[in-house]
């Protein structure tokens, strides 16, 4: 169905731009944009949100906690449907139907009139914001790169740092002048303005359905059929689930995305325990931020050019070391030492979202293996924080627990040097392996 709907569409505009530089580099601005437009099923935009939502509708701020954490997971179960949705229609027909999906959720959240509507508001958002909407991104970029895979999707991801810039201060300043609920009519309407357009008259789904290849390699045919052209590679969701590549990559992802999520949530109060101030401790956000961006290209690179699991046992020691240098981080050197581990941290889970996937088991059946993998991920985000918070509740620190949650990724990150390997029958370039 995607395929004939490509066919007909005019691929004027792809030769002109193919003439000056290779036009997956387009696909790749659209998708970063995809990722900034994920915002309003972001944490950071709704943090904004908590306080007057919570005085109007007169529900706790725990209540709202537990029901965003909730929806999260109940959202994440639903990834794996997505992402066999994307591959029988194709990332540019999921992509206006999520983006279209959004927007109406922003609106259905924005009438909210009691808890019930709040909390699915809160899945509807998460589902296809900061699920669906990222997995459709990262899917379409694997499909147009192979080679510069590792780059375009870090330069795909700077699109979640300026949606951190964009959406917190922009709510903020919405729900000043005009309120909550109008500041989720805005957000509907921005959500569609930046990305339905461009997806209509800029994204295809692959390169092979223009004449291209992945990382603009060589022609197809002038007809823009592919005949020509070698299958595309790719095992099945279930011959993934066969190997032991797929699970120490999820074991892997898990514990980023579980360990990230958990310093993102605690790292003010962490600090603060260690007698840092509040200020200093919300500014190492700022220096974490600055050095994901800096340091998002050259974390493309590597996974480009050097061993696949060499780069991803270092982001796994790098998990370790930002968990362990946060319980050293008592002075404000220390502080800032911590702040730009935990930025290259950011910049390495955030590339490897989108890398790992299409890496180990190819294209064909992307959709299906890279929404079960988020789901992994997703689920160890929810779970994350509750170590942490049990340790503060009961001894009122959680030095020893992020020591101890340090030695996870650690013994991962050995498991990852000696035993990950591209499944036997999928091609791999030597180099990576």
């Amino acid at each position: 169905m995607s395929q004939n709907l490509e066919a007909g569409r005019e691929s004027g505009l792809v030769d002109r731009v193919n003439a000056r530089f290779f036009y997956g580099w387009v696909i790749v601005g659209v998708a970063a944009f995809g990722v900034f437009s994920s915002g309003p099923g972001q944490s950071h935009t709704f943090s904004a949100f908590i306080k007057p939502i919570s005085q109007d509708l007169n529900i706790s701020s725990a209540t709202m906690a537990t029901a965003y954490g909730l929806a999260t997971l109940a959202a994440a179960f639903l990834l794996p449907y997505t992402g066999r949705l994307v591959d029988r229609h194709g990332p540019r027909t999921m992509l206006l139907g999520v983006t279209a999906v959004l927007g109406l959720a922003c609106l259905f959240f924005a009438a909210a009139p009691n808890f019930v509507w709040l909390a699915v508001g809160f899945g509807l958002l998460r589902f296809f914001g900061q699920g669906s909407l990222m997995l459709v991104c990262a899917n379409l970029v694997s499909q147009w790169f192979a080679k510069s895979r590792g780059l375009a999707m870090s330069l795909m991801a700077l699109g979640f740092g300026l949606s951190m810039a964009i959406h917190p201060p922009l709510s903020s300043f919405l729900i000043d002048a005009f309120g909550w609920r109008t500041a989720w009519i805005v957000l509907a309407i921005l959500t569609w303005a930046v990305m339905l357009p461009a997806v209509w008259f800029l994204v295809h789904n692959t390169p092979e359905s223009v004449g291209l290849k992945p990382d603009g390699d060589a022609r197809t045919e002038t007809d823009g059929t592919a005949a020509t052209d070698a299958p595309v590679q790719g095992l099945t969701l279930n011959e993934a689930l066969n190997t032991s590549t797929f699970y120490i990559l999820a074991a892997g992802w898990c514990l980023m995305a579980m360990l990230v999520t958990t310093l993102h949530f605690y790292q003010i109060t962490i600090l603060t325990a260690q007698d840092q101030s509040a200020e200093l401790a919300a500014s190492a956000f700022t220096i974490s931020a600055l050095t994901m961006v800096i340091a998002m290209p050259l974390v493309g690179r590597a996974f480009d050019r050097l061993k696949t699991r060499f780069v991803i046992a270092s982001g796994l020691f790098i998990t370790a070391a930002s968990l362990i240098s946060i319980t050293f981080a008592t002075t404000t050197p220390t502080v800032v030492t911590y702040a730009v581990l935990f930025g290259l941290n950011n910049a390495i889970t955030m590339t490897m979202f989108g890398y790992v996937w299409p890496r180990y088991f190819g294209r064909k059946h992307l959709g299906s293996i890279q929404g079960t993998g988020q789901l992994v991920g997703v689920v160890g985000a929810s779970l994350g924080p509750l170590p942490v918070g049990v340790a503060f509740d009961l001894v009122g620190t959680a030095t020893g627990t992020l020591i101890g949650l340090a030695a996870l990724p650690a013994v991962v990150g050995v498991v990852t040097i000696f035993a990950l390997r591209t499944p036997q029958g999928l091609e791999a370039d030597r180099h990576l392996d």
